[in-house]
């Protein structure tokens, strides 16, 4: 837990009081060197109620792996809800960085553990981004697996695999929206049994998410770490995801913030106007008060009231029955 915690301080710090890149590189090496340690070469096992615990995400090497270090090895936290709250729902949780580095803290741990108090299990995944080294397709690949690996191992972790959804904040919203709006049935003649198994979402929320590419509210930050400084025209749309939405999107629940400038609200409302289009399920939230980054926006008068409705969202889609 230290290290998720030493890693969401330098991250509000950054956010809060411009702090250096370099500082904010050396704290996130600092964390992948503890989490190494913790890790170890392989999956830890099953978790338990109250006991996350850590899997490497691709026991056997990533695809499009740089090197065998921490850093190369994505990993998949596990947070299990009590037995006696069990919904049998699950979510993967993507935190925000800019697909630069990873809040693991307040858009990581702290989301699984709200998740937990009405039965939902959370998994935190803590995907491949620029300051590993890696762009696309690498986090998305993270991000298909880890909704494969929570399916193909639902009956161990005691969930209902047509009751799965992904979440993400920030640039892990966009990621999440990734997700949502590509995804295929898995390859059935894959050596991997993972891999066989469809990567749909069963749901999304998506949490002051990025989604356009290249267009006026963009946050050009998250687009160069994840696509680079020339990205093919063609890419950019594919993953502009607004663009991307059908009638085969998952129902989708969205919230920004009015005082949002480092992702103007636009991006939430652009992906919302294309689920209606799609007449795809969906609700949308925008809330006054809060600038980028405020997670569960404990502290914030109204924009606090997200997690309710959120959790309200998902009781009226039936995720919650017992």
């Amino acid at each position: 837990m230290a290290r998720a915690k030493s890693v969401s301080k330098v991250v509000r710090a950054r956010r809060g009081a411009g702090l250096s890149r370099v500082v904010v590189l050396a704290a996130y090496g600092l964390a992948l060197a503890i989490g190494a340690a913790s890790i170890g070469a392989g999956p830890l096992g099953a978790a338990s109620a109250g006991q996350p615990r850590t899997e490497l995400l691709w026991p056997n090497g990533a695809p499009g792996a740089l090197g065998d270090e921490p850093k190369d090895k994505p990993t998949l936290t596990i947070w299990l809800p009590e037995p006696e709250k069990a919904t049998r729902a699950a979510v993967v949780i993507c935190p925000g960085g800019g697909y630069g580095f990873l809040a693991v803290d307040h858009e990581g741990k702290q989301i699984a553990e709200w998740f937990n108090s009405f039965g939902v299990a959370g998994f935190v995944l803590e995907y491949r981004h620029r300051n590993r080294g890696y762009g696309h397709p690498a986090p998305l690949q993270d991000a298909q697996r880890a909704i494969r690996t929570v399916r193909a191992r639902a009956d161990e972790f005691e969930i209902d695999p047509k009751k799965i959804g992904i979440l993400g904040f920030s640039a892990g919203g966009h990621l999440a929206s990734t997700v949502a709006t590509h995804f295929d049935q898995g390859d059935p003649q894959a050596a991997d049994p993972i891999q066989r198994v469809g990567c749909r979402p069963d749901f999304a929320v998506l949490c002051y998410a990025v989604i356009q590419f290249d267009e006026q509210a963009t946050h050009r930050g998250s687009q160069r770490n994840l696509l680079g400084d020339h990205p093919d025209p063609e890419l950019v749309r594919s993953l502009s995801n607004e663009k991307q939405v059908t009638p085969e999107t998952p129902p989708t629940f969205l919230w920004h913030t009015d005082q949002d400038t480092g992702v103007p609200a636009e991006n939430s409302v652009s992906f919302y106007l294309a689920c209606r289009k799609a007449k795809v399920p969906a609700e949308l939230h925008i809330y006054r008060a809060g600038q980028h980054g405020v997670g569960l926006g404990r502290n914030l008068v109204g924009t606090s009231n997200w997690s309710k409705e959120c959790e309200d969202w998902m009781r009226g889609l039936g995720l919650l029955d017992r």
